[in-house]
């Protein structure tokens, strides 16, 4: 068996949308979920020729429709993982503000994250001009209107410069897309993950993280409940967005993971719920939020944790679920430099 894990090598591109309120904008304290719906709702609305379906089934478009791949997503005929159209991961996150704040007034910013994966990227012309036709029509619980001010490109501090990099492919002055080229690769992340404590390390759970393992929700989760949804997610997005069937020891490094210990644990559970228009039912979107330490021989999942920091880790990722942070328990600082540009 190898002595650490091997990623597979799909690209990843990651931006930060920065909307400046044009009226009072009155959203919940958790936003990914207003988010996700008000570019959902608007996406199908400006692209779909058949709105009036319930699904894209049996439309004669959804194997060529952008709003297919996004959000509705079927495998190939020949699949041989994941059969089950449900299973199937999107090709993006949205990262919402961490805080708590539920009024913006006219002239304030409110920024969030987006990353894509894969031939996801391709598709970031369609994330401009959603977010930017949302905010025509408005926001939130009173629809407060807003603008979209810039999309910024964030490579990773440890990209192949070995430092950040920043882009603004998008500002409202001009209203253009730029072609800037700050993806990275999953292996550009092996030199920080080297770098990352061999023997001990704390996962921050910043939303909510559902995390299911025999049957049930784990709120304070063991390494190998972490490590076995992490390897399914990267997996699968390698598989449907990338084209790569990874080959790993999937059982071996679910064993090695059994024998990490948690040393501290430190979470809670944050209950949430959306409303989906569509599937016209409530959908869960509580999870384990706060800290878990883990002990024990972590060099061999040091790669796969730092991944997991791009990738979000658990159930409704697309909804910024499942966004974790790794620190050191010895100083409590942050062990992966993602401080992200304020404008």
């Amino acid at each position: 068996m190898d002595e650490a894990i091997t990623l597979p090598d799909l690209s990843t591109a990651h931006y930060r949308l920065a909307l400046t309120a044009q009226e009072e904008l009155r959203l919940p304290a958790y936003k990914g979920s207003t988010l996700r719906g008000g570019f959902g709702y608007t996406f199908k609305h400006l692209v779909c020729l058949q709105r009036a379906r319930e699904t894209c089934d049996g439309c004669l478009l959804r194997h060529s429709c952008p709003y297919t791949y996004l959000f509705e997503p079927s495998p190939p005929p020949d699949t041989e993982v994941l059969s089950a159209q449900s299973d199937i991961p999107l090709p993006f996150v949205l990262e919402p503000p961490l805080d708590s704040r539920t009024h913006y007034a006219p002239g304030e910013t409110l920024e969030f994250g987006l990353t894509l994966f894969g031939r996801g990227m391709g598709y970031l012309p369609y994330f401009v001009l959603v977010f930017r036709e949302l905010g025509g029509r408005g926001l939130g619980r009173d629809q407060g209107k807003y603008r979209l001010e810039t999309v910024t490109a964030v490579q990773p501090a440890d990209g192949p410069t070995g430092a950040q990099r920043t882009a603004v492919v998008y500002s409202a002055k001009d209203e253009m897309v730029r072609d800037q080229d700050l993806a990275f690769r999953w292996s550009d992340l092996a030199a920080h993950a080297e770098r990352l404590p061999a023997g001990r390390i704390s996962v921050e759970f910043l939303t909510p993280t559902q995390l299911k393992h025999d049957g049930r929700f784990h709120e304070q989760p063991e390494f190998h409940v972490l490590v076995r949804a992490l390897l399914r997610r990267v997996s699968s997005l390698a598989y449907f967005h990338g084209g790569q069937r990874w080959e790993t020891d999937y059982r071996g490094w679910i064993e090695r993971a059994q024998a990490v210990r948690t040393v501290a644990a430190h979470t809670t559970w944050l209950e949430a719920w959306r409303y989906s228009t569509r599937q016209k039912q409530r959908t869960n979107l509580g999870g384990a939020v706060g800290q878990m330490t883990y002990e024990g021989d972590l060099a061999p999942f040091r790669a796969l944790l730092a991944l997991g920091e791009w990738v979000h880790v658990g159930k409704a990722c697309v909804f910024g679920n499942g966004q974790m942070r790794l620190s050191s328990p010895a100083t409590g600082s942050g062990v992966q430099e993602r401080t992200l540009p304020t404008a």
